[in-house]
């Protein structure tokens, strides 16, 4: 008996259009694409519940005519190939005629088309790959598809989407690429009544992104045009302090289409080399054009990849274009600026948080430079004559000029841990702002990482606590631009950001309201729900203790003190003497704390043994 058979249709349809259709967000790239293809000025997208029981998608483009309409739903049917000799410079977003048989064969779909010439319209009804109708009906010019009950002859294919609100917001992405690719288009979409876009369609990408994004990201942007070998680029960088913590807000169009581009992505991140802090990335909104010929769309399904005959000329245009643009924004203006007095800085220690709201300015209104002051929280001050550590109280110590020598010769008591044996410590000093020197006995040298160990004990400090991390109420409340997915990640852990010292709530579409951040946390604060934000939409499935353990590690590197930062010794001698009696060894990141030196091995380098 022969093993091999031949398929029945529908289940090959069924198969087909896994490959097309894997989510509402395919669907609707499908058929916004056909609206760009056809001419529109205008195009309405419409979901509900996530778009899996209704996406309805609008146009006033060409429209179809009545005999096209049966055909448009067969697969390999499609009027933007003629021969193979067009698939060697395709220049329309569709071209495989897959799309509408694919979204007909596991869904139910009603299709409203008039061109300009037609008097009455086509209404055509198909369901699960069966015609269930064709009529005449009123409507406009253009097309609306409206596509109901996605997947439900696939209940397999169902049970791997995600909630709702994941579901829409790719959705929402989808449109917001096309809103950026076609500028000259005016785009709205509605999720569950709510508008939440509405592009002009002036065509001016500027308008596009500030609609998509918000005044705050489009205000730390540089215009970038260049031409090079035959490929233009144009469009929006972010400037270098409007870094983000993720490559999330990187948009590139090729020919008018969004693709994900490592060649145009390592293009920019190279030019932007030396203007950046490790961890932070540029944003983007870039148009590259280049003949239709020297580039291949016809690799996936899903035409999100794209293959380039010539890689080269791509990277350089890219590269020189961010470039040139990066130049003109550094180009220094010339000020005359008086002379400050010079005045020691000051550094404050806090009083133990006793778990009570407080009401505090962010120092990142109070101070004029990042490095200005050193906050070791929760650890006094003790003076260098000193072994018994004074009672918690809030004091200011200043910090000696730069110009003075920081390096002291002070006894510090000794500390045990466990059954180690006591041995008399004496610090020596400070190396590279960032590393504590202590001579232990007389056969040691320890050497301290100073960010590493305080960090470790606010971690430490952080996972002590019990119930929700103590607030700062902030003055001015921040606002903070994410992308859909990090705005829909930060809603949905608004409870264990709570947890962690923040409250948050939302301010509109892809932004966020910070009005208190954890007492420890005193400045960068945007930055720090950035990166949280970045980090809960990428690890959805963590469970939550590991998720607030990361928030715990986040808080306390951003609130420890920082390799270069001035340290007064009886800061250095208090953190040594922390360090010793909570038994630190490594860092939350793995680094270790401390490393030793022991004497005989330093007299063998110097040959005395």
């Amino acid at each position: 008996m022969p093993k091999i058979h031949v398929l029945e249709k529908h289940v090959a349809e069924l198969i087909a259009a896994g490959e097309v259709v894997e989510r509402p967000a395919s669907v609707a790239k499908e058929l916004v694409e056909n609206t760009v293809d056809a001419g529109a000025t205008a195009v309405t997208v419409e979901i509900k519940h996530g778009g899996i029981p209704f996406l309805r998608v609008t146009d006033n483009g060409c429209g179809m005519v009545r005999e096209d309409v049966p055909l448009a739903f067969l697969r390999h049917a499609t009027s933007k190939v003629q021969g193979k000799e067009d698939l060697a410079g395709i220049h329309t977003l569709g071209f495989r005629g897959e799309a509408l048989a694919s979204i007909a064969a596991v869904s139910h779909v009603e299709l409203l088309t008039r061109t300009a010439n037609d008097l009455a319209g086509t209404r055509y009804l198909i369901s699960g790959g069966d015609e269930e109708g064709c009529e005449d009906a009123g409507c406009a010019q253009g097309t609306t598809f409206v596509v109901r009950d996605l997947f439900y002859n696939t209940p397999a294919r169902m049970k791997f989407l995600k909630k709702d609100v994941t579901e829409g917001n790719a959705v929402s992405g989808v449109v917001d690429h096309e809103a950026l690719a076609h500028p000259e288009i005016a785009f709205r979409f509605l999720r569950d009544g709510k508008e939440t876009l509405h592009t002009p369609g002036d065509n001016k990408l500027k308008n596009a992104i500030f609609a998509v994004y918000s005044r705050e990201f489009t205000q730390g942007l540089l215009p970038v045009r260049y031409e090079l070998n035959g490929v233009k680029v144009w469009g929006y960088i972010s400037k270098p302090v409007a870094s983000r913590p993720n490559r999330s807000m990187q948009n590139f169009f090729f020919n008018g289409r969004y693709v994900r581009s490592r060649t145009a992505m390592v293009a920019m991140e190279e030019a932007f080399k030396g203007s950046l802090m490790v961890g932070r990335f540029p944003a983007c909104v870039l148009h590259i054009q280049l003949a239709f010929s020297a580039v291949d769309v016809n690799v996936h399904p899903s035409k999100m990849e794209i293959r380039f005959m010539n890689e080269r000329p791509v990277f350089e245009a890219v590269y020189h274009g961010v470039k040139t643009a990066l130049q003109k924004e550094d180009t220094p203006s010339i000020l005359k600026l008086q002379p400050q007095p010079q005045k020691p800085t000051q550094v404050i220690f806090p009083t133990p948080v006793t778990g009570q709201q407080m009401h505090l300015q962010p120092q990142r209104h109070q101070m004029p430079a990042v490095h200005d002051s050193v906050t070791f929280a929760d650890i006094p001050a003790v003076p260098a004559d000193k072994v018994a550590v004074p009672p918690p109280i809030q004091t200011t110590a200043a910090v000696p000029p730069a110009n003075e020598p920081t390096a002291v010769e002070s006894d510090l008591a000794p500390q045990t841990s466990g059954d180690a044996e006591e041995k008399p410590q004496k610090l020596i000093g400070e190396a590279f702002g960032t590393y504590i020197l202590v001579q232990q006995g007389d056969d040691e040298i320890r050497i301290v990482d100073k960010h590493a160990a305080h960090e470790r004990m606010l971690y430490e400090q952080l996972k002590a606590q019990t119930g929700d991390l103590p607030q700062q109420m902030l003055l001015s409340p921040i606002t903070v631009t994410l992308s859909k997915e990090e705005y829909t990640a930060v809603l949905e852990h608004t409870e264990l950001l709570a947890r962690a010292g923040f409250d948050i709530e939302d301010f509109g579409p892809g932004t966020v309201l910070v009005r208190s951040a954890p007492v420890m946390l005193q400045e960068n604060i945007s930055s720090a729900v950035e990166e949280m934000a970045g980090y809960l939409a990428e690890n959805r499935t963590s469970i939550l203790t590991e998720k607030l353990d990361w928030l715990y590690h986040n808080i306390a590197c951003r609130a420890a003190v920082k390799a270069g930062d001035e340290s007064t010794p009886e800061e250095l001698l208090e953190l040594v003497r922390r360090l010793e009696k909570e038994d630190v060894r490594y860092c939350p990141h793995g680094r270790p704390v401390s490393i030793v030196l022991r004497r005989k091995d330093l007299e063998h380098q110097f040959g005395r043994i």
